[in-house]
């Protein structure tokens, strides 16, 4: 989930390509420093009985659309004015988006920053001027296609979800092995988890593929990278294999594989549900994320009286999925692919 700093070719410009891998990076990073921090406070503070973490972590849940806008003005090198003014803009689009809210923010952050800087630094009343465009622009959007954009990103989510409760073997794979791809690719499963409200046993199974993708490599590519590989990419990112999967694409089949298993398992078999932050079901192991948002997840539903109690047969599910399986049948699959000589020494050095 890290952010594509890299610097970009004409003029200093970023591509389309680069643009959107970039912001999705960047917006993800800032649902992470608010609504997600601000979930797992508010839980720790809950279950520790400290009223003021529980209010820390709503206060920080209550800035995800100014930290998401931000981010996103932020990650397109915009001015500090059009940066600034993000905040407001992320306010209202995320508030008229409703469920759909994080797409919404997305959208109309990016235009809005997009507008902001074709002003920035343009006039001699620069302080005005850039401020009244870019947030102009934005609340004006956010009035206009929020709702909308946040009821179709919403609609859509539902669809998953629905589908994956009528189908949950054919989805469990579907869904497992696509967010598991994006979480490896150069793009934001969790910005889309979040954006799409990825959540349910839908969410278990992007869960269940972010965490085949994370610990599989982890633990396949140990004996190059060994406990610092082992860590990095393990509660980091695989996303860090990139450059080698673009050398050799075979070196991904291993965790492919693990991710069209783990992912029915855990739709079939464990019924793992994500119905902590959607945001949670794009971030695999990524400092334990995940894990975390399936047990505030977990203490919602017995907070709510649709959950009696957390079983171990919960406990060993998440366990499973999330580390056991991966870190046994990824090295397995990558064992019969060395002795083919699709995966070669090195191929997978950081």
């Amino acid at each position: 989930m890290k952010q594509n700093n890299a610097k970009h070719t004409v003029g200093g410009r970023q591509s389309f390509s680069q643009l959107i891998v970039s912001t999705l990076s960047a917006m993800a990073q800032g649902l992470f420093a608010s609504l997600l921090i601000g979930t797992i406070l508010s839980t720790i503070g809950q279950q520790a009985g400290i009223e003021s973490l529980v209010d820390s972590g709503r206060f920080a849940m209550s800035m995800a659309g100014p930290a998401m806008a931000i981010a996103i003005a932020y990650a397109m090198k915009s001015s500090p004015l059009v940066i600034f003014s993000s905040a407001a803009v992320g306010a209202a689009a995320n508030s008229l988006g409703g469920a759909g809210g994080p797409l919404a923010v997305y959208v109309i952050a990016l235009v809005s920053a997009l507008c902001g800087k074709l002003v920035a630094g343009k006039t001699r009343i620069d302080i005005i001027v850039t401020p009244l465009i870019t947030i102009g622009v934005g609340i004006t959007l956010a009035q206009l296609i929020a709702p909308a954009i946040g009821a179709a990103a919403s609609s859509v989510g539902s669809i998953i979800m629905w589908a994956t409760d009528q189908q949950p073997f054919v989805m469990g794979i579907v869904v497992s092995v696509v967010m598991g791809i994006c979480l490896t690719l150069p793009i934001s499963s969790a910005a889309i988890c979040a954006a799409l409200g990825l959540t349910g046993l839908a969410g278990g199974a992007a869960l269940a593929g972010c965490c085949a993708q994370m610990v599989g490599f982890a633990f396949l590519s140990f004996r190059e990278n060994r406990w610092s590989g082992l860590l990095s990419q393990g509660i980091g990112t695989s996303m860090l294999q990139m450059g080698n999967i673009v050398k050799n694409p075979c070196i991904w089949i291993p965790a492919i594989l693990v991710s069209a298993i783990t992912g029915p398992l855990a739709t079939c078999l464990f019924q793992l549900e994500m119905n902590g932050p959607a945001i949670s079901s794009g971030m695999g192991t990524c400092g334990f994320v995940g894990q975390i948002g399936v047990y505030t997840g977990w203490m919602s539903d017995i907070a709510t009286g649709t959950r009696n109690a957390i079983s171990a047969t919960d406990w060993l599910g998440l366990l499973a999925i999330s580390f056991i399986l991966p870190a046994l049948l990824t090295p397995m699959f990558g064992s019969i692919l060395r002795r083919m000589g699709w995966i070669k020494p090195g191929d997978m050095r950081l």
